[in-house]
């Protein structure tokens, strides 16, 4: 076994052994050399660094659990972090799940939307007022962006399309623009 810094210099299987006999450098090397991608899936998926730490450390127990168990055995040397991560975006994607299901709310009989105006109070009011003086003082292609993606709907690849960027770099953009229009609003 050599003294490398990295997860990707030892073989799956070497790794999978060192973990299983709970070698605390090994624990940290897959630890680490994997963080980053889920916090990223996270972040994109409307997350937070603090909510991809907690959902990286429910995976990561999981998984050491499962090899614990003889659950999972590694079928090559990337199959173990391969694994890891998948895991996590499934533990994520099962939050986001659960997450929505929470905020629907049954609709009484004697609903409507005069009642519905009637309770945003003066501060919802002053908050909408703020975001939109705020949204102004975003740059034109943040608004546009913006704009197309949740007004009228766009996908990120048809955004890419109309500013010559991949969807790739569409999803960036969208991402940097809400972080500048929340931290303008944090001011």
């Amino acid at each position: 076994m050599q003294n490398d810094s990295t997860a990707k210099n030892y073989s799956g299987n070497d790794l999978w052994l060192l973990i299983k006999s709970n070698d605390k450098r090994a624990l940290d090397l897959l630890y680490d050399e994997n963080f980053k991608t889920v916090e990223q899936f996270v972040i994109m998926n409307s997350g937070s660094s603090e909510e991809a730490q907690d959902v990286y450390q429910e995976a990561f127990i999981a998984v050491w659990r499962n090899i614990q168990l003889d659950k999972f055995f590694p079928k090559s040397d990337y199959s173990l972090s391969a694994y890891l991560i998948r895991v996590a975006k499934n533990k994520w994607i099962d939050h986001l799940r659960s997450k929505y299901k929470k905020s629907i709310t049954a609709l009484d009989e004697d609903y409507s939307l005069e009642a519905e105006e009637q309770a945003i109070d003066s501060e919802d009011e002053k908050y909408l007022e703020e975001v939109k003086k705020q949204f102004e003082n975003l740059g034109e292609n943040c608004r546009e962006l913006l704009v197309r993606f949740y007004f009228y709907q766009d996908s990120l690849e048809d955004i890419g399309k109309r500013f010559k960027w991949s969807k790739a770099t569409a999803r960036n953009n969208k991402y940097r623009c809400l972080k500048k229009l929340k931290s303008l609003l944090n001011k």
